[in-house]
């Protein structure tokens, strides 16, 4: 019966659970660059927290679905879904970009995003690209 004593749990002892998959490398690096956002996120003056910074979040996540989507489809399904995590991370950069000139967002954190961002751009279109060749292998095939 001591075991469902949840009132006097050390809460040092406990720990989360091990990873059980292997999460894919541009859906790593989405992650990453969204927890830094986070952080910055708080900070951000009001000014733009509820406005263009809520619309950011919503477009990292949208971003992150869309990779994880993409993930469980065949690889004609799954192009759709890049494209649209492509065109989400566009979207990131530019929005980014105004909270930059505004300064609502300062130079070190505007490097540090872009970084990430620029490496999550990197894999999504090395994605697509591989997505596209296999499926022009596999119409050449057909015909």
């Amino acid at each position: 019966m001591n075991q469902f004593n949840f009132h006097n749990v050390d809460n040092d002892t406990i720990k989360p659970p091990p990873r059980q998959f292997k999460i894919l490398p541009v859906l790593e690096k989405a992650k990453s660059a969204y927890l830094l956002w986070y952080q910055y996120y708080s900070v951000l003056p009001k000014t733009h927290r509820y406005s263009l910074g809520e619309k950011i979040d919503k477009i990292f996540v949208d971003m992150i679905e869309a990779v994880i989507t993409a993930n469980f489809l065949s690889p004609k399904e799954k192009e759709p879904f890049v494209k649209f995590a492509i065109r989400k991370l566009d979207t990131l950069k530019i929005f980014l970009m105004i909270l930059w000139e505004t300064k609502s967002l300062n130079d070190k954190k505007y490097i540090a995003l872009s970084v990430k961002l620029d490496e999550v751009g990197r894999n999504l279109g090395g994605w697509r690209g591989k997505l596209m060749k296999d499926l022009e292998r596999e119409n050449s095939l057909k015909k």
